[in-house]
C-alpha cells in the first residue's frame, strides 16, 4: 500500500491530529529541555548563522553598488564580487568610524569622573544634607590618602588571585566569539559571492519538489517576506541616522560635551523599537550628568521632544503604509520577543509581525472563508 491510499484513509487526519497533539504536549511540558537542546544543536551552525546573517544585511548594499557606481562594468561576475567587495570595505569603514568616535570620548568621561569624583562627593553631601535625610556619608581621612595605591593593588592582587579560573574562561570565551565573528564575516562574503548559484539551486530544488503553480506561490510568498526585512532594515538604519544626526546637531549648538559619544549611543539604541530611545536617553542624561547637570536636564527634554517627532513623523513618513501593522500588534510583538529571544526578538518584533499579518490576512483568513 503506497503511502497516497494511506493518507486517503478517512481515519488518517485523525491520527495525524492526535500525533501533532501529543507532539505538542510533550514540547510545552519539557519546553527547557527541548530548548536547551535546540540551543545546543544550533550553537554548531553559529558561524555560518551570523555569516548568513551578515551576507543578508550586506547584500542591499552590494545591489546599490552593483546597480549604480559599477554598473558600466560588463562583465556581470565581475561587476558582483567587486560590490560584495565594497560592501565589505564600507561596512568595516563604518564600524571603524564609530569605535574611533566612542573609544576616545567613553576614556575621556571616564577620566572625568575619576578626577571630578571629590567635587561629586561634596556635591551629594550637600544635597543630602539640604534634604535633612538621616544618612550619614563617610568622609575619607586625608592621613589614609597615601595609602589607597597599596590597598587598591593588594586588592586587585586578591580578586586576581582568587578569580583566575573564571578570568580565564571570560578570556576564553570573548577570543572564541570574536573568532566565530571573524569567521562569519569570511562566509558572509563568500555566501554573497555564491548567491547566484545558492539562489538557482533552491529555485531548482523547490520546483523539482512542488508542482509549478505551488513552488510559485513560495516564490511570491519568500519574495514577500524578503522585502518586508530589507524594507525594515534600511528604512530603520535611516531613521538611526537622522536621529543620532538631529542629536548631535542640538548638542553642538547647546555647546554639550560628549557629542559623538552620546548621539551614537542615541542612534544605535534607537534601532530598538519602543524601549531602545529610552535607554539611549537614560544614557545620554547620565554622562552628561557628570559634566553639568543643566546639560543634562535640557537633553532629557530634548530626548522627549526628539522621539514624539521620530514617533509622528519621521517613523510614518519613512515607513509609510509599507509593513501596514497595527501600534497594537507591534507593541505585542515586542514584549513576546523580548520575553522570548531577548534583544534579537525585540529587534525582529516589527518585521515578524508585519510578516505574520500579511500570512494572517491574505493567506490563512481567504483559506477559511473559503471553506
Amino acid at each position: 500500500m503506497n503511502s497516497h491510499n494511506i493518507t486517503r484513509k478517512p481515519w488518517f487526519p485523525h491520527a495525524a491530529a492526535a500525533c501533532i497533539a501529543v507532539a505538542f504536549y510533550v514540547l510545552l511540558t519539557h519546553f527547557d529541555a527541548v530548548a536547551a537542546a535546540l540551543g545546543t544543536f544550533v550553537g554548531y551552525f553559529r558561524a555560518v548563522l551570523f555569516g548568513c546573517v551578515l551576507a543578508y544585511l550586506m547584500n542591499p548594499l552590494a545591489r546599490w553598488y552593483e546597480a549604480h557606481p559599477l554598473k558600466k562594468l560588463s562583465r556581470e561576475g565581475l561587476r558582483w564580487t567587486a560590490s560584495v567587495i565594497l560592501a565589505l570595505i564600507s561596512a568595516l569603514l563604518f564600524l571603524g568610524l564609530l569605535l574611533g568616535m566612542l573609544i576616545p570620548q567613553l576614556v575621556d568621561s571616564v577620566s572625568t569622573f575619576a578626577q571630578n569624583f571629590g567635587s561629586y562627593e561634596e556635591s551629594v553631601k550637600s544635597y543630602v544634607a539640604a534634604l535633612n535625610l538621616p544618612v550619614r556619608i563617610p568622609a575619607l581621612d586625608p592621613s589614609e590618602l597615601g595609602s589607597l595605591p597599596d590597598k587598591l593593588f593588594d586588592a586587585v592582587s586578591d580578586f586576581l588571585t582568587n578569580n583566575a579560573g573564571n578570568i580565564l574562561s571570560a578570556t576564553a570565551g570573548v577570543g572564541k566569539n570574536v573568532f566565530t565573528w571573524v569567521i562569519a564575516l569570511i562566509l558572509s562574503v563568500y555566501l554573497l559571492t555564491a548567491k547566484a548559484s545558492l539562489k538557482s539551486g533552491v529555485i531548482r530544488l523547490m520546483r523539482a519538489v512542488l508542482k509549478e503553480r505551488r513552488a510559485e506561490k513560495v516564490f511570491v510568498f519568500f519574495r514577500r517576506c524578503d522585502a518586508i526585512l530589507v524594507s525594515f532594515v534600511v528604512q530603520s538604519l535611516m531613521e538611526s541616522l537622522i536621529v543620532g544626526g538631529l542629536n548631535a546637531i542640538f548638542m553642538a549648538l547647546m555647546r554639550m560635551q560628549y557629542i559623538g559619544l552620546i548621539s551614537v549611543v542615541v542612534g544605535v539604541t534607537n534601532l530598538i523599537p519602543t524601549f531602545g530611545p529610552i535607554a539611549g536617553g537614560v544614557i545620554g542624561a547620565f554622562v552628561l550628568l557628570m559634566v553639568n547637570p543643566v546639560h543634562a536636564v535640557i537633553f532629557v527634554v530634548f530626548t522627549c521632544a526628539l522621539q514624539f517627532f521620530d514617533g509622528y513623523i519621521l517613523k510614518p513618513k519613512l515607513f509609510g503604509d509599507s509593513l501596514g501593522v497595527s501600534g497594537l500588534l507591534i507593541l505585542i510583538a515586542v514584549i513576546v520577543g523580548g520575553n522570548m529571544f531577548g534583544i534579537l526578538g525585540v529587534l525582529l518584533a516589527i518585521p515578524g509581525a508585519a510578516i505574520l499579518n500579511f500570512i494572517y490576512f491574505d493567506y490563512l483568513l481567504p483559506a477559511l472563508e473559503g471553506r
